[in-house]
């Protein structure tokens, strides 16, 4: 285990967490209502991009000087701020304490707009940004300048579970909310991997079979790519499935290890999160319809009805969009084409 203390009076400033891959929806803004925790308690992940003001502009940066900090097409701004912000959930911190007036110019919470809103009780030195404004995912960023990592003592790192043993523990996730909204997390992880999968095409139409995988990628495929011959498969790949190399597999990433599922073949790998592919790939919707004998009328009167979705499944547009741009392969022609084309439509199908 890890714990992470204020880098000039080692004052602790978290509990005891363990590393996990940061989950896709990390920077995703969803709505104008109030969010939940973005971490789950226990544990932390490594931001590979800078965290946080400075902000420039794209005009004032380049394409040539964005490439150097891994962004490869047009955003608005980019941050200017350290690489290598550790995210914690906010119940795993402690040791710290609000500075007056860094709000971020948010409305409902706290955002990163000013930078640290957050210091060490003991020195004083700005440690962290807490996030839990209106349409954001709640955490607490550790500045990597501010703290220090420091190897904990009392609890061994839980061990990592097979993946047999998540198979059986932890069977994904539903994608529908009540009262029937698409879930914001499969928005995002479906949009990581909707901006991986146009890398990987070769501009190639991919076909996606019947089922849930269709649902949920088919339509935003047949509308971004070319029509026509010739095509590449698609498919579902991973532990208990039937051991098939199609052209494009979708394979499940461990949720604390962030281990992809090993593939051999030639095939392209596009990863999705544990909860949301084991649904996938899992989830049978057995819809109750009538049927013959002589099973009485209120049989299944304690069995909720499965819940249906308000509409069609649309990708978050901004996740896609931050995706694709920080993917070398954007520079090709065509996929720049899609990206702009995104950018300057943002609301049109299939987002």
């Amino acid at each position: 285990m890890t714990l992470f203390t204020c880098a000039g009076c080692g004052t602790p400033l978290t509990v005891p967490v363990s590393r996990v891959p940061l989950p896709a929806h990390a920077d995703q803004r969803y709505g104008y209502g109030l969010l939940g925790v973005l971490m789950e308690p226990g544990t932390y992940a490594v931001r590979p991009d800078p965290f946080g003001p400075p902000w420039r502009p794209w005009a004032e940066v380049g394409a040539a000087e964005a490439e150097t900090r891994g962004v490869y097409a047009p955003e608005y701004a980019l941050s200017w701020g350290p690489r290598g912000a550790v995210v914690v959930a906010p119940g795993d911190v402690c040791g710290t304490g609000f500075i007056p007036g860094r709000s971020g110019g948010s409305c409902c919470g706290f955002g990163e707009g000013d930078g640290p809103n957050l210091a060490c009780v003991r020195c004083g030195r700005p440690v962290a940004t807490r996030v839990d404004d209106c349409g954001r995912w709640q955490a607490v960023w550790l500045d990597p300048e501010a703290v220090r990592r420091v190897t904990g003592d009392a609890s061994p790192p839980p061990q990592a579970l097979g993946w047999e043993v998540l198979r059986e523990g932890r069977p994904g996730m539903p994608p529908v909310e009540p009262p029937g909204q698409w879930s914001p997390l499969w928005e995002a992880a479906v949009a990581v991997a909707l901006a991986r999968l146009l890398a990987v095409s070769s501009r190639t139409r991919v076909t996606v079979p019947d089922g849930p995988v269709a649902g949920t990628f088919r339509r935003a495929l047949d509308a971004l790519l070319p029509p026509g011959p010739p095509a590449r498969s698609l498919a579902l790949v991973g532990p208990a499935l039937p051991a098939i190399t199609p052209d494009i597999a979708l394979v499940p990433q461990h949720p604390q290890t962030g281990e992809r599922w090993a593939l051999p073949g030639a095939a392209a790998v596009v990863p999705l999160p544990w909860d949301i592919w084991a649904h996938l790939a899992f989830h049978h919707d057995r819809r109750p319809v009538p049927g013959a004998g002589t099973m009485p009328a209120d049989a299944r009167r304690d069995d909720p009805l499965p819940l249906m979705p308000c509409g069609p499944f649309r990708p978050d547009g901004d996740v896609f969009l931050s995706t694709l741009a920080r993917l070398p392969e954007v520079r090709q022609p065509w996929l720049r084409e899609i990206y702009d084309q995104v950018r300057s439509r943002p609301y049109a199908d299939p987002f």
